[in-house]
């Protein structure tokens, strides 16, 4: 590993003088090569899009109903051929609950080249679903029902937390300028670890199952963020009514104990549930009673009490 390092450093330093004689000999070829790179990142770190939303059923360990969010990402590549693996990113599964109704919901991605092939061919999408099937049912070491639907919904919950959930990342403003502050330098190149593609797991599905005309093999792209254990905080939820007893909106009351700036509130809300996430120590997500109006929704701290307060008033 340290030679492999080693080597790296030495094709970096050679790739950064080659960039500084190329500014200096040929400035506009310079200037297309940066453009096309920022053009490429730009893709590469494009976030996921929902494309249709699957329900099943979970039958061991426990019964329950399963929603799959199925998603496009320009992130996740294509594959080589139709004999290589599929390539699929999978986010962690979430337990949700709704009144008396316990459901799991999970994100699944597959590149949009792929997920639009089969939007034109019924047997490569049911393919391609049975596949996600699989790979969750590995995942969650689970037996999943063979039948689906797929539902009016084209996502179950905020499109804010199937982002956060499979890219892994926050999204608050004042966090990402943190980091785009940090500086890569060579050194910290050097002391990288660069993942071998043939360490992902492969699953096949069973003959039964396969066409002959789609790859039967899949890959799944495993995330390698590190994943925070956050506590649910003590909350509140009611509804406010005014004197003729008709709703009028929805507080939402969060107590956040040891956080002193709101600041470290990471706040999303949608008409149908909000998301909390506060400085790697707490995490909640509820799916609000009533749709709320998302554009007059407001929130204020309460520093003296570590309190979180939400007003979002019905549509």
């Amino acid at each position: 590993m340290e030679a492999s390092s080693k080597d790296l450093l030495i094709q970096v330093t050679q790739f950064w003088n080659l960039l500084d004689d190329l500014a200096e000999s040929d400035p506009e070829r310079y200037e297309n090569f940066i453009q096309q790179q920022l053009k490429e990142g730009k893709e590469l770190w494009a976030a996921p899009e929902p494309q249709f939303c699957l329900q099943t059923r979970i039958l061991k360990p426990r019964e329950k109903t399963l929603f799959i969010n199925l998603c496009q990402w320009k992130r996740i590549p294509v594959p080589q051929s139709t004999t290589h693996p599929v390539p699929i990113s999978l986010g962690k599964p979430e337990d949700i609950s709704e009144t008396s109704d316990v459901y799991t919901v999970i994100d699944v991605a597959y590149n949009p080249d792929v997920l639009q092939a089969a939007e034109k061919d019924q047997v490569k999408k049911d393919l391609l679903i049975r596949m996600a099937m699989k790979c969750i049912e590995e995942r969650l070491q689970s037996t999943l029902s063979q039948s689906y639907h797929i539902t009016k919904l084209t996502i179950k919950g905020s499109i804010q937390r199937m982002k956060q959930n499979l890219m892994g990342i926050q999204n608050d403003s004042t966090d990402l300028r943190q980091k785009m502050r940090k500086e890569l330098t060579l050194e910290q190149i050097r002391n990288s670890i660069v993942s071998s593609p043939d360490h992902f797991p492969q699953l096949t599905l069973p003959k039964n199952q396969v066409s002959d005309k789609a790859g039967c093999l899949i890959e799944e792209i495993c995330s390698t963020e590190i994943q925070v254990e956050m506590k649910t905080p003590t909350y509140e939820l009611k509804i406010v009514k005014d004197e003729n007893e008709k709703p009028l909106k929805i507080e939402l009351i969060v107590e956040l104990p040891g956080i002193d700036s709101v600041s470290l509130c990471d706040l999303s809300v949608s008409k149908d549930d909000v998301l909390i996430e506060v400085s790697e120590k707490y995490r909640l997500h509820l799916n609000l009673p009533e749709s709320v109006d998302t554009e007059m929704t407001t929130a204020k701290f309460i520093k003296e009490k570590a309190t979180l307060i939400i007003t979002m008033p019905l549509v």
